[in-house]
């Protein structure tokens, strides 16, 4: 039987055919740069391949004693994320020179555990878009329907790992950044427990506002649960430099009994017919190895959303004043409508913190009693590029998109995006939540739903 590609293999695959000498460091990096060189043209996901470094190093982790859990597997690096010898430039003109001086954490603790940067990946402009598209590097086309966005703002990442140019991407998450462009493309992809991955930059600004600062999360893109999870081992923990970040247990307790809570109906719409197929196949599955499974939502889901509208709003109308001369005129009317609509007039700002608390231990009750929730990822269908920026339906449509993303992101909860195979060419996709700190949770209910489902594999894409 003829063994499958390297580039369709996920990290945890490679790292083990690695680990027991049954393919070089320098065969896996060789097989990803003829993927990235073959389709890249095509989908612009890669901004600057790493070729020369990534073979320097693949040779010199060939020779390597010492070897961590993800030695010689090549990954990828959103360009708002520092990782030494490339530019971070949050897809900004002004950005192209900007070399930073230090790896950020987690390319750091990538980079320790035997990883390699193959190459930088494309972003929305200054990650505030959800499309992946900006004037230095250009749009990052949908690798299963190019008139289709793949979602921002970490786009670029999940695109490579779509196609297989690389089995691990690294991007981050404030409101979606990573889930979004999980749903569009057909990988998957953790958003951690704000405060597990810790996040730095070396270049200024270092500091975030309020919003950011509790909603921004790093973290991995992949095909497969299994590689999630490993990713997670190695990226979490605290670093000085980012003073929100902790080391807290990866695994907690398990819950008396195994309830997961399907959400199958939301305020403000109905969801597609697909979605709640999906989300009800993955309870049946569920319910094939023991859980007890229940159509439910969780509280003020509405409420939530409007929350972090004002969060983000707040922190938008401080920096326009800053930002503007460095972003386009389209992403600037953009970010004016997005304060203009968030309704800040008459809310103090303690308010926001006070109701930001008051909701988060809301869910977290609902946890108590469904430990998992299983619900939809993107409401809606994928939309075309630049739609986000439309002038009199641009936010409606992202608001309605992601009314059941923007929980995890404000309140700090795990959340996993999961793939759940391809309807009329399209990828449809789930997500898992769990409490604080239990990711452990989120991708143990996702590895069972994934054991179920048939694979999105790249070489299901016709390139």
């Amino acid at each position: 039987m003829t063994s499958p590609p390297l580039h369709s293999l996920g990290a945890a695959r490679v790292a083990a055919l690695i680990a027991s000498g049954q393919v070089s460091c320098v065969e896996v990096m060789d097989a990803h740069l003829a993927r990235i060189q073959q389709l890249n043209t095509s989908v612009n996901a890669v901004t600057v391949v790493l070729e020369e470094t990534a073979r320097e190093a693949a040779r010199a982790a060939d020779q390597a004693t010492v070897r961590g859990v993800l030695h010689g597997v090549p990954f990828t690096v959103k360009e708002s994320l520092d990782c030494l010898g490339s530019a971070t430039t949050f897809g900004l003109l002004r950005g192209a020179g900007a070399l930073p001086y230090v790896d950020a954490p987690s390319v750091g603790r990538l980079r320790a555990a035997g990883a390699i940067p193959v190459g930088r990946t494309n972003m929305g402009e200054l990650g505030m878009r959800m499309c992946t598209d900006n004037p230095l590097r250009g749009r990052t086309h949908n690798p299963w329907q190019r008139s289709l966005t793949v979602g921002g703002s970490s786009g670029g990442d999940a695109a490579a790992v779509a196609v297989g140019m690389t089995p691990l991407g690294l991007g981050s998450d404030m409101g979606g950044s990573l889930r979004v462009p999980a749903a569009c493309c057909g990988v998957a992809a953790l958003k951690a427990t704000s405060g597990r991955i810790a996040s730095a930059a070396s270049l200024e600004p270092r500091d975030q506002g309020f919003a950011g600062q509790v909603m921004t999360v790093e973290g991995p893109l992949a095909r497969r649960v299994e590689d999630l999870s490993l990713a997670l081992e190695v990226l979490a923990g605290r670093d000085v430099r980012d003073p929100r970040s902790v080391s807290v247990a990866l695994r907690g307790p398990s819950p008396e009994e195994k309830r997961a809570a399907l959400v199958t109906q939301l305020p403000g719409g109905p969801l597609e017919a697909a979605a709640v197929a999906a989300i009800r196949q993955a309870g049946r599955l569920l319910e094939r190895v023991g859980w007890i499974v229940e159509e439910n939502t969780p509280p003020e889901v509405e409420r939530v959303g409007e929350l972090w509208h004002k969060l983000v709003a707040t922190d938008v109308k401080t920096m326009l004043p800053l930002v503007e001369p460095l972003v386009t005129p389209e992403l600037c009317g953009h970010l004016r409508r997005l304060v203009q609509t968030a309704g800040l007039e008459g809310v103090p700002n303690f308010r926001l913190h006070a109701e930001r608390s008051r909701l988060t231990r809301a869910w977290s009750g609902f946890f108590t009693e469904y430990p998992v929730i299983v619900g939809p990822n993107l409401l809606g269908p994928v939309w075309k590029p630049d739609a986000d920026l439309d002038v009199h339906h641009g936010l409606d449509m992202l608001r309605q998109a992601t009314r059941f993303i923007l929980p995890a992101s404000v309140l700090g909860f795990p959340a996993v995006a999961l793939p759940m195979g391809v309807l009329d060419g399209v990828p449809q996709g789930i997500q898992f939540m769990a409490d604080l700190w239990r990711e452990d949770l989120c991708l143990q209910a996702a590895a069972l739903v994934e054991a179920g489902v048939e694979p999105i594999t790249p070489t299901q894409l016709r390139w």
